[in-house]
């Protein structure tokens, strides 16, 4: 694989305000490294999703608690991670969102969102917090 053209570190108070700062982040990428359009929706829905997640159930709002995220990419993919300072859960006992009893919760659909939309994920806990690392691909998908 090629070197990395942008490597970005940014930390974020976890407030829900501080969501709007993700797609001027990705911004950034997308002006130096050629995004298709439909790809850059898929990147922003799914890092939205992990922040989200970060801000509201790793850190539960709390602002002395920080989310860290991680960016590295080039010309054929994009890593993403995200870091919060929270105690984390387990990614496999997470309800099914598409089963009746849960389609018409009003959350519970981020991590499967991340799933879908990037082309790799995993998700990891840490000594001091829980982390999503994502991957996507910039070929033709």
């Amino acid at each position: 694989m090629g070197t990395y053209e942008i490597k970005i570190s940014e930390e974020y108070e976890s407030t829900k305000k501080s969501l709007q700062n993700i797609e001027p982040l990705l911004n950034k990428i997308k002006e130096q490294i050629p995004i298709h359009l439909e790809k850059y929706y898929k990147i922003l829905i799914a890092v939205s999703e992990a922040v989200n997640n970060a801000i509201i159930h790793g850190n539960k709002l709390d602002r002395n608690k920080k989310v860290k995220i991680d960016i590295k990419a080039n010309k054929e993919k994009i890593e993403i991670l995200v870091e919060d300072e929270g105690t984390g859960f387990d990614v496999d006992s997470l309800a099914d969102p598409r089963t009746p009893e849960n389609i018409m919760k009003e959350s519970g659909r981020g991590v499967l969102l991340i799933k879908e939309l990037s082309d790799i994920s995993k998700f990891n806990k840490m000594e001091n917090g829980y982390s999503v690392f994502m991957v996507f691909f910039l070929g033709d998908k």
